[in-house]
């Protein structure tokens, strides 16, 4: 049990005291960038499903 409280000390005062945490301008734009890129892969997710949906259409198109 002294293990785990050590632990759990040592987590504490790491997070508290050693870790640079961003301020929040830093964090503002940090999140903005994970959002465009976020919708940008979205897009091309989408594009090239487009791309195949179409494809396969055509494809099965043929055949039939």
């Amino acid at each position: 049990m002294k293990k785990i409280v050590n632990y759990i000390k040592d987590s504490y005062n790491e997070l508290v005291y050693k870790v640079s945490w961003p301020s929040r301008t830093e964090l503002t734009s940090s999140a903005v960038i994970v959002m465009i890129a976020s919708i940008i892969m979205a897009l091309v997710v989408w594009g090239v499903d487009t791309v195949f949906e179409n494809l396969v259409k055509v494809f099965y198109g043929l055949l039939n």
